[in-house]
């Protein structure tokens, strides 16, 4: 099967779609060129850098029979082994796009492997892949973090590697309130991928949100940009790993919803369920907002 339905005589078919979110401009904007066929490295990065968006990705065919497809994902600078936003995105497009899976499931080829990707309803949800380095932080990345959050080594109240390809550091403060009140450093924080999380309602009641909330954490992600620090407005790389740590830690329940971009004036929702045998889900809604052609 031709994992690129949409490839057209004029130019590469070519969809921009809002991530974790039904309402379009509320989520991630990630763009995807559904042919990436014959584009070299240097090309998918330019044009990734020309987008301005977080990432692009670009599908091409799958270099083993179990996927469907295979994608690069870049974001400014640099070429990514996974990411979740894309992932779901990506799949969501090539869906639209007149994409059939071979199985059940999609599944698709990226530089940490074969991620399965299902369907639940209106939403796509990926398998967490594993971490590569999970444990505590070293005191000294805390020390530097907090400096560079503006907040006191005190108010981390756990910290942990959650590299999954990304090498995130993450932290958790007190509660949500503390996280969307962040003002991070650029200075400070220069070169590291870091990852907030703060609970809603009291620490340590897992379980306990403020009443009429519809999430039980706030997440925040920044990373190194061509412009500095920058702040991603959904992160599903960084929700995946949040979640096998906290999960894995008691700090959160099997399953639970995330709230990410509201500092931004976004609106992300990250859906997180561990299934019996330990595999992690990491899923959302997308939205289509642009579809057309790209001169590639």
């Amino acid at each position: 099967m031709n994992p690129n339905p949409a490839t057209t005589l004029n130019g590469r078919a070519f969809a921009q779609v809002d991530v974790f979110t039904a309402m379009p401009y509320k989520g991630n904007p990630l763009a995807v060129v559904l042919d990436g066929t014959g584009l070299s490295t240097e090309a998918m990065q330019a044009f990734t850098d020309w987008t301005n968006l977080s990432e692009c990705t670009f599908v091409l065919p799958p270099t083993v029979p179990e996927a469907d497809y295979r994608v690069r994902i870049f974001c400014p600078g640099r070429e990514l082994p996974f990411a979740g936003h894309p992932t779901l995105g990506t799949a969501h497009a090539w869906l639209q796009a007149g994409g059939q899976p071979r199985g059940e499931q999609v599944v698709q080829e990226c530089g940490v492997g074969l991620v399965p990707i299902r369907r639940d309803g209106t939403r796509l949800a990926f398998a967490a892949p594993p971490l590569r380095r999970s444990g505590p932080l070293d005191e000294a990345d805390v020390a530097l973090i907090a400096r560079g959050l503006g907040v006191a080594r005190s108010d981390i109240v756990a910290h942990s590697w959650c590299d999954n390809g990304p090498g995130w550091r993450a932290v958790m403060l007190g509660d949500a309130e503390q996280v969307l009140a962040l003002r991070p450093d650029p200075a400070v924080l220069a070169g590291l991928d870091i990852g907030v999380v703060g609970p809603r309602g009291k620490v340590g009641v897992v379980g306990g949100q403020a009443p009429g909330q519809d999430t039980l954490f706030e997440v925040r992600a920044f990373f190194p940009g061509n412009n500095g620090l920058t702040e991603d407005p959904v992160t599903g790389s960084l929700n995946a790993a949040l979640a096998q740590w906290l999960i894995g830690s008691g700090r959160a329940p099997q399953r639970y919803v995330a709230a990410q971009g509201t500092a931004l004036n976004r609106a992300g929702r990250v859906h997180v369920e561990q299934m019996p045998d330990g595999t992690v889900w990491i899923g959302g809604e997308s939205v289509t907002c642009i579809q057309g052609q790209v001169a590639l």
